[in-house]
């Protein structure tokens, strides 16, 4: 019986994507493990010079286009792997509260994430390795990406 059922690849559509992808099936494959897919876009409303959020429609509608450009890069990863059977999710939102909740939510035993291994002040910029390999409730591999 494996241990790791249901494997969570987070992607973010940068260069190291492929390496992340391939470590995730890899691993799926050796195990019988089904696979789910996410990408967050990070949502980051505008803002008025008075630095307070502010409701603008254009903003939302090219929101609505990231996020369906990324369900297509989503479905051309699933597709060039040949992938059967499975889910995939793109959401806007925090990257690592997203992952964090979506492995909650559906039972996911290992989430794949990519890690730059940043140190110091470029870790304070904004990692989502880092918080979720802290809090998520699963086991988590993070694949060292090399810049």
């Amino acid at each position: 019986m494996s241990l790791y059922k249901k494997i969570l690849i987070a992607v973010d559509f940068s260069a190291a994507t492929s390496r992340v992808v391939e470590q995730g099936i890899g691993m799926a494959n050796k195990l019988g493990a089904k696979l789910h897919f996410i990408h967050v876009v990070e949502y980051l409303p505008p803002v008025d010079f008075a630095n307070d959020p502010i409701a603008i429609p254009d903003w939302y509608a090219a929101e609505d286009e990231i996020i369906k450009r990324a369900e297509k890069s989503l479905q051309q990863i699933i597709k060039e792997n040949k992938l059967q059977d499975t889910q995939s999710l793109v959401i806007s939102g925090a990257p690592k509260h997203e992952i964090i909740q979506y492995a909650k939510d559906n039972d996911i035993d290992l989430i794949v994430i990519g890690s730059h291994g940043r140190h110091g002040f470029q870790r304070l910029l904004g990692s989502t390795a880092n918080p979720v390999v802290h809090n998520a409730e699963c086991d988590v591999l993070a694949v060292r990406i090399h810049e």
